[in-house]
């Protein structure tokens, strides 16, 4: 073909194909790749986290993240992963009769525990390498105030929002596929991710590193009390951040990824399926 990228017709094909490949996917390569798909976004974020910490100008912080963030993307496109997030994609290979309504399920929650997997594996290690000290502690500090952010928002709050997160990341997953070149796949994803980071849009798979990593920090004395010194966060606020916080937060945010990821593929399938795969 002399077209240098898939059509849109010819994407939806390829997600086709690529929903029924994962959900035939045997269950020990599904969770590792999950695992490592969550270990990418987990070292994207807390890249983001060091280079945004000691920015006081929020807009300006949030850019330079987004800037960072997307390279966990494009570690799971290039190299290997299954993500939870893209996975509400397949939702394409089930309304086209070619997966059945279980297998895509069964993908869903395997890749889930998987990704939390891969994050908690990230944040030890982190707290191994002793990251969360840089800057005197102030790494560990906004770590805890991320965290109690995410694990404070309201319900219908995280919901919307991880909807809107979503539709972005799927897009860039889409616009990947789209692209025939490594150069290509990299600037597809890299726009639509930060144009979400940027956003302050949650993201169930991010936020399994953020709240996992600020649990963590909270149970150090120091990063708790710089926390008190930069932030004024009380150590009663920080009681917020437990296992209860976590959850949460995953559980609208999950539900709006789904729903997102969802309507946007559905969108998709029914805008382009029936085209010409050779129509530009």
């Amino acid at each position: 073909m002399s077209n240098k990228f898939n059509t849109p017709s010819e994407v939806t094909d390829l997600t086709i194909a690529s929903g029924v490949t994962k959900a035939n996917l045997p269950f020990v390569r599904m969770f590792l790749l999950a695992i490592l798909a969550g270990a990418f976004i987990a070292f994207g974020a807390c890249a983001s986290s060091l280079a945004m910490h000691d920015v006081p100008n929020i807009g300006l912080a949030r850019l330079i993240a987004g800037f960072v963030f997307p390279v966990g993307l494009m570690m799971i496109v290039l190299v290997g992963g299954e993500l939870f997030t893209g996975n509400c994609l397949m939702v394409e290979a089930l309304v086209d009769k070619k997966i059945k309504a279980i297998h895509w399920l069964r993908n869903l929650v395997v890749v889930w525990i998987g990704n939390l997997v891969g994050s908690i594996l990230i944040v030890a290690l982190v707290i191994v390498a002793n990251q969360y000290s840089y800057t005197d502690g102030a790494l560990g500090a906004f770590t805890i105030k991320v965290a109690l952010g995410k694990a404070t928002l309201p319900f219908w709050t995280a919901f919307g929002s991880a909807i809107l997160c979503n539709i972005l990341v799927c897009v860039a997953v889409v616009a990947a596929m789209a692209a025939r070149d490594v150069v290509g796949k990299i600037f597809a994803i890299f726009f639509p991710i930060m144009a979400f980071v940027l956003s302050g849009f949650e993201h169930s798979v991010a936020n399994m590193y953020y709240i996992s990593a600020g649990i963590a920090a909270k149970s150090n004395t120091v990063f708790a009390e710089k926390a008190t010194e930069l932030y004024g966060i009380s150590a009663q606020s920080m009681q917020a951040l437990d296992i209860a916080g976590f959850f949460s937060n995953l559980i609208p945010v999950t539900l709006g990824n789904v729903v997102g990821g969802v309507a946007l593929g559905l969108l998709l399938y029914f805008l382009h399926k029936k085209k010409d795969a050779t129509e530009k």
